[in-house]
């Protein structure tokens, strides 16, 4: 894979959401590679492997069928060569408890899927702008929460 490109990793079952998510990020000014998985043990699966590239960021449905994206939160936080990669949630749940969840377990961000396709795209873009591994300091529930 390219340096210069950002690899984004998307597991979602949803096959309408990964291609909205997909189609926004080609609307979005920044060379990408998307790797898309339609479960999170194909997930894991890669992300294990360690001949394959780590992405610079995974964004995680919540409920998937196999194996949760909560689940697959709290391996990628207790694998030594996943645990610094950014991960953002992105799930239609807007449970508190989903939410407290996922920031106990070392998520960087929480997205509630957007409906419309330009909130989609500005979201992504104001994701990805951040340097995650920075933000370290300060992180708080109230920031945890992304809303454009």
């Amino acid at each position: 894979m390219q340096k210069n490109l950002m690899h984004i990793m998307l597991a979602d079952d949803d096959e309408d959401d990964r291609q909205f998510f997909k189609e926004a990020f080609e609307d979005i000014e920044i060379k990408h590679h998307i790797s898309l998985f339609n479960n999170g043990v194909l997930l894991m699966e890669y992300l294990t492997n360690p001949e394959n590239p780590l992405p610079d960021i995974i964004f995680l449905d919540l409920n998937m069928p196999m194996k949760s994206g909560k689940d697959c939160l709290k391996e990628i936080r207790n694998i030594p060569r996943l645990k610094s990669i950014t991960v953002a949630i992105y799930s239609t749940s807007s449970a508190d408890k989903d939410i407290e969840d996922t920031f106990i377990s070392g998520a960087n961000v929480y997205i509630c899927k957007p409906v419309d396709f330009n909130t989609l795209k500005k979201t992504l873009k104001n994701v990805i702008s951040v340097n995650w591994q920075y933000i370290v300091d300060g992180l708080n529930k109230d920031s945890f929460i992304l809303s454009v």
